[in-house]
């Protein structure tokens, strides 16, 4: 993926469809615009994976399995990860990741251990069939690594709680958040702190209309995206 020019303090980010209701031209969905708060810019790569970075650090998401698993105590997600071309290597521990629900409280990534002390086999098997493609990256990067934070019981590999970010490397792993109540509908933030900024990923979990919804109009708010940033809004 090119690098775009920075848009300070705005993130777009996919809540076309909690605004069905604003929505008076049924052609052309709008996007609504939350405020993650922090400068840096995102992008809409495919219905359920997310890209945000600043002049620092670069993530991508995808949470398309964590989408149908409303009410469920463990979220998955997809993840990716480099520095920006020029940063010089950083090392992400695991209490640099945190996670922002609905509510707006802001839960810590769990322990190895933790999410060992689970049986969720029957997760990790539909992660086999349920899946994203989150290969967007920065042309700067030219290999991939893991990121270890979990061991999967399967996997027979070690867990770290660090890694090393590199803008020559996408580092990629399967991330878990314990939530409790269960997983609930609406906007949440996926934070990744570098060593001077905090990028913050959005993404909604959406009902199955308003998944519908966003199917059905999914080239129209893409594009509407796209056109936001090339106006620098």
């Amino acid at each position: 993926m090119n690098s775009r020019s920075m848009v300070p303090a705005v993130c777009l980010a996919l809540s076309a469809v909690a605004a069905v209701g604003a929505v008076q031209d049924p052609q052309k969905p709008k996007v609504q615009i939350p405020n993650p708060g922090v400068p840096q810019i995102m992008t809409l790569e495919d219905r359920f994976v997310r890209v945000a970075y600043n002049n620092e650090g670069y993530v991508s998401l995808g949470y398309q399995l964590a989408n149908t698993r409303v009410g469920q105590e463990w979220m998955f997600l997809e993840v990716g990860a480099a520095m920006r071309e020029g940063r010089p290597s950083y090392k992400l521990k695991r209490d640099d990741v945190t996670l922002t629900v609905p509510d707006n409280s802001t839960l810590p990534m769990p322990s190895n251990n933790d999410y060992r002390q689970i049986d969720l086999r029957q997760m990790e098997n539909q992660a086999k069939v349920i899946f994203d493609t989150i290969n967007y990256f920065p042309p700067s990067v030219r290999n991939v690594q893991r990121i270890g934070f979990f061991s999967e019981l399967s996997s027979g590999m070690q867990s770290y709680d660090e890694v090393e970010l590199s803008a020559t490397r996408a580092s990629v792993g399967r991330w878990y958040f314990k939530i409790p109540g269960g997983l609930k509908y609406g906007q949440h933030f996926l934070n990744v702190k570098f060593p001077s900024t905090v990028v913050r990923v959005p993404f909604r979990i959406v009902t199955k209309a308003e998944e519908e919804f966003l199917n059905k109009n999914w080239k129209d708010i893409r594009k509407q995206i796209q056109d936001a940033f090339k106006k620098g809004k």
